[in-house]
């Protein structure tokens, strides 16, 4: 699946939250999306990663930031954002969802 398939309100709560934070955040979180089927699965996958980036050592964060690693404190109110949109997102009936025509 690519990001373009996520709803509006999936693609503005992981991906635009993440690319507010950092540009290598919104990396991880885009290319979870190529091993994902659909946006359900995806919002699952995201949520876990998220919370594998906020358990991660420095070596970790080092790969994910490529040698700049944000601030831990920060980085992790970001993730906690992440967290709660999905929360959001996966309470809404598709019906009600939007998508990019």
């Amino acid at each position: 699946m690519d990001t373009s398939f996520l709803s509006i309100e999936a693609y503005k709560g992981i991906i635009l939250t993440a690319e507010e934070f950092n540009h290598d955040l919104t990396l991880q979180f885009g290319l979870l999306s190529g091993d994902c089927k659909d946006e359900n699965e995806y919002l699952i996958e995201a949520k876990v990663l998220a919370k594998e980036i906020q358990e991660a050592d420095t070596d970790e964060l080092d790969d994910i930031f490529f040698g700049n690693i944000p601030k831990k404190l920060d980085l992790n109110k970001a993730l906690n954002k992440i967290i709660m949109n999905i929360q959001e997102v996966q309470k809404i009936p598709e019906n009600k969802k939007h998508y990019e025509e």
